[in-house]
């Protein structure tokens, strides 16, 4: 019998990534959030569209995420859009530190998902698209869409 490998599946995506940013390079990280703040993402009220991540001091600050009031959090609750401190080990750091070190080139965050108990932040090392780089993206999927259309016809 074959054990299933039992992937986490995520609270919120960033899908707008891959179309701006070509992705070099992926991370994981923690995320600091307060007890309102990981009630809400569970509850999937997360948004990381305008996201991005920045190396600050030897630390890694989650900046533009808006992560949306707890409903029962009273006066406990979080600001939306405060900055998150992220979780890495030095050496990953530095090296995204000497990444981003180069123009066009930052930090986006990819999906948020829970992992033993802990919320993540996959983030993803992008360059910036330039419009002609879109338009072929966006050909290139609708080529292989139309092609698995063919072949679930004929197949």
């Amino acid at each position: 019998m074959v054990k299933k490998r039992h992937e986490n599946p995520p609270l919120a995506q960033n899908k707008k990534a891959s179309h701006d940013y070509a992705i070099i390079d992926t991370v994981e990280a923690g995320i600091v959030l307060t007890g309102t703040e990981i009630k809400s993402v569970r509850a999937r009220r997360i948004n990381l569209k305008d996201g991005f991540a920045q190396v600050h001091n030897g630390e890694v600050w989650l900046m533009n995420v808006h992560i949306s009031p707890y409903e029962q959090g009273n006066q406990f609750n979080h600001d939306p859009l405060r900055n998150r401190k992220l979780l890495l080990h030095k050496k990953q750091i530095a090296d995204l530190g000497k990444m981003t070190s180069d123009k066009g080139i930052t930090l986006v965050p990819l999906k948020v998902y829970i992992k033993s108990g802990f919320a993540k932040v996959l983030l993803g090392v992008g360059k910036g698209k330039k419009d002609y780089d879109k338009r072929e993206s966006i050909k290139r999927k609708d080529q292989e869409r139309q092609i698995q259309r063919t072949l679930k016809n004929y197949g």
